[in-house]
């Protein structure tokens, strides 16, 4: 396997964190480890800022990602970024800000394929109506994550 693996245990579940070369690839919840983690600057950052984002301390993560899909979907990824901490944007928002008005459920579908959650915002994003929608790593999660970003607002 030519990427590297670190570990951080979250208070919503253990998280897996890799990172091809110097940047990361991925970020994904796992039940256990699953590789030897490596302790390379940039893995070792990433857990650092994890570390200071589940505290509370960081709202925004400055690490180098490796964001591969299509044209659009690093455009909606690329203005998940923008979205403040603490705030959310409907799917319908995204695709407006991105200058696709009516591309609402590929937004969606954008923000399903997010293989970097967390550091890549995704789970700011809910319906119009102001539901949840999806999350990859479970609702559950997502409530978490948008509860803990207002707590600390």
């Amino acid at each position: 396997m030519k990427n590297n693996f670190a570990y951080y245990d979250s208070p919503i579940g253990l998280v897996e964190i890799q990172a091809d070369k110097e940047k990361i690839v991925s970020l994904d919840f796992k039940e256990e480890k699953r590789y030897q983690e490596v302790a390379n600057p940039v893995l070792l950052t990433a857990k650092k800022q994890l570390d200071e984002y589940f505290k509370g301390e960081r709202k925004i993560f400055e690490l180098p990602l490796e964001i591969e899909g299509t044209e659009f979907q690093e455009s909606v990824w690329q203005q998940l970024l923008e979205i403040p901490y603490g705030n959310t944007f409907s799917y319908k928002e995204v695709a407006e800000a991105i200058g696709n008005n009516k591309a609402y459920r590929a937004v969606g579908n954008a923000n399903n394929k997010n293989r970097i959650p967390i550091i890549i915002p995704c789970h700011r994003v809910t319906a119009s109506n102001g539901k949840l929608g999806g999350y990859g790593g479970g609702i559950w999660r997502k409530k978490w994550l948008l509860q803990h970003e207002k707590d600390n607002l």
